[in-house]
C-alpha cells in the first residue's frame, strides 16, 4: 500500500470523550436511515461495510495459521481499520487506491463517518502478553456498529458507557489466548445488549490445524440457547436500522464461500 494520510479528528482520552458529549451524538450523526448497510464477511475477523457513501474494511489479514485457507481480503475500500498489528488482523500492504488507515484508540472523522477507536486489552493478562486491542465504534447508513476486533480482556464500565447499546456487534467467540471463549463472549453480550450479533474468530476449514487453537462456532451457539439464530447461505447481509429488533438480540451467521 502506498503511504496513507492518517485522518485524525480529535484524539482524546476516554473520559474526555465522555465529557464532550461524543456518545450522545451517535444516534443523530449521519442519520441515513433510508440507506441500507451491506456487511460482507471476508474471513476470520475481517469484514467490509458498505453504505452511506463509504466503504470500511476492518482487520484485513495475511493468509496463514488460522487464516491459511481464506482468500486474501484485498478488496476496494475507502478506509481500513485495524485492531492490532498482528498479521491475522493488521496486514495492510497491497491495497490499491491509497485508502485511509486508522489503528490507534481515539476519535476520528473520515469519509463522512465519525469513528471511535476504543482501547481494550487483547489478552487476559492486562495486555502484558499481546498488548492493546482497538475496538471500533461508528455509525454508517444509520446503523451503529461495534467491531470488537480480537479481544480477550473484559469490557470496563467506562467502555460500556461510551459504547451504549450497539445495533450490530461483531464479537470473537472461538477462544485461544487472544480472543473470547464462547462463555466470555456470552458474558460480554449480556453487558452490551446489542440488537444483532455477528460471531467472528472461530474455527473453520480455513484454519491450519497445527497452528490454530480456536473452537468451532457451534460451541458458542449452544451457550446462546434462546437467542434466535439465522444462518445465511451467503457471506453478505444487507440491513436497515428500522429492520433491527427493538428488544432482545438476533444472531446472524454468515457463510464463507471456500473454493474447491
Amino acid at each position: 500500500m502506498k503511504r496513507r494520510q492518517l485522518i485524525r479528528y480529535a484524539q482524546t482520552g476516554l473520559l474526555a470523550a465522555l465529557a464532550t458529549g461524543l456518545p450522545s451524538g451517535w444516534e443523530s450523526y449521519q442519520a441515513q436511515t433510508a440507506d441500507s448497510l451491506s456487511i460482507q464477511w471476508l474471513g476470520h475477523t475481517c469484514f467490509l461495510f458498505a453504505g452511506g457513501g463509504a466503504r470500511v474494511l476492518v482487520n484485513p489479514f495475511r493468509p496463514l495459521g488460522c487464516t491459511a485457507g481464506y482468500r486474501s481480503p484485498k478488496v476496494p475500500t475507502d478506509l481500513i481499520l485495524i485492531s492490532s498489528r498482528l498479521l491475522d488482523e493488521g496486514a495492510i500492504d497491497g491495497f490499491a487506491g491509497n485508502p485511509g488507515l486508522l489503528y490507534e484508540p481515539g476519535a476520528y472523522r473520515s469519509n463522512g463517518l465519525r469513528i471511535q477507536g476504543i482501547r481494550t486489552e487483547k489478552d487476559r493478562e492486562g495486555g502484558r502478553r499481546f498488548g492493546v486491542n482497538v475496538a471500533w465504534l461508528w455509525q454508517q447508513a444509520g446503523v451503529k456498529i461495534l467491531h470488537l476486533g480480537g479481544v480477550a480482556g473484559p469490557i470496563g464500565i467506562e467502555e460500556q458507557i461510551l459504547i451504549g447499546r450497539p445495533d450490530v456487534v461483531l464479537i470473537p467467540v472461538g477462544g485461544g489466548p487472544k480472543a473470547y471463549t464462547p462463555a466470555e463472549a456470552k458474558q460480554t453480550l449480556q453487558l452490551l445488549k446489542p440488537k444483532m450479533v455477528i460471531p467472528t474468530h472461530f474455527k473453520t476449514q480455513a484454519a491450519d490445524a497445527a497452528a490454530c487453537d480456536l473452537v468451532p462456532l457451534d460451541e458458542f451457539l449452544a451457550l446462546m440457547d434462546g437467542t434466535p439464530v439465522r444462518r445465511l447461505n451467503n457471506d453478505t447481509i444487507s440491513i436497515k436500522a428500522a429492520d433491527l429488533p427493538q428488544t432482545g438480540s438476533v444472531i446472524e451467521v454468515l457463510s464463507y464461500r471456500f473454493s474447491g
